[in-house]
């Protein structure tokens, strides 16, 4: 899980750095995920990178509802739009991929606004057992905010992932004012500590 996917990431950086007192620049959630989890040494200096950057290199697309066909490819200039962008545009939806999506295993992020509800609604493929779908659902109940939060889990025996859908409204720190690119951040980080609390869930399983 998010511990082994985190080991891969420590590897691959210290593969890459041929300093003898090696210094790295990572994301706020891989930092303190490594601190907590003492999973580097104490001369290693950890440089918390500007999260502005983080899905620059995504992949993103702009897609209809309806049809689900792709109407563009974007680049990373578009998300500094405000997030009513999809107020504006309620028949499209975005898609966004990327390499650290990988770590938390998540497929891709969806992006869209709810006809339904008027809410902004995030669709993934989490990679977790089925063994976990109470524990799932028990934080995320606890972690989503207001009287109106909901969430859909259903697990996927097909492809072995749970499909998660919930509305980021009522996720702490959620703006109406934010960009897309903000939005996406907090996404990440929702799910980061979502995966990261499954796995102190395991250990207790165990």
């Amino acid at each position: 899980m998010l511990h082994k996917r985190m080991k891969q990431y420590i590897s691959s950086l210290m593969s890459e750095e041929q300093q003898a007192t090696p210094s790295f620049e990572i994301y706020q959630e891989e930092k303190e995920y490594m601190e907590e989890h003492e999973l580097i040494s104490n001369d290693v200096t950890l440089i918390e990178k500007d999260p502005t950057t983080r899905f620059q290199d995504a992949y993103i697309e702009k897609c209809d509802k309806n049809t689900e066909e792709t109407l563009s490819e974007e680049s990373f200039a578009f998300l500094e739009q405000p997030i009513d962008y999809l107020q504006k545009h309620k028949n499209e939806f975005l898609y966004l991929e990327s390499k650290w999506l990988e770590i938390i295993g998540v497929d891709a992020i969806t992006l869209e606004l709810s006809d339904l509800f008027g809410t902004y609604d995030v669709m993934v493929g989490l990679q977790l057992q089925k063994k976990f779908e109470i524990s799932l659902k028990e934080n995320l109940r606890k972690e989503l905010h207001g009287d109106e939060a909901r969430f859909e889990l259903i697990f996927n025996q097909t492809d072995g992932l749970f499909d998660l859908n919930f509305a980021l409204n009522y996720v702490n720190g959620f703006k109406e004012e934010m960009s897309l690119e903000e939005a996406f951040r907090l996404i990440y980080r929702f799910l980061f500590k979502l995966v990261e609390r499954m796995e102190e869930r395991s250990k207790d399983m165990n």
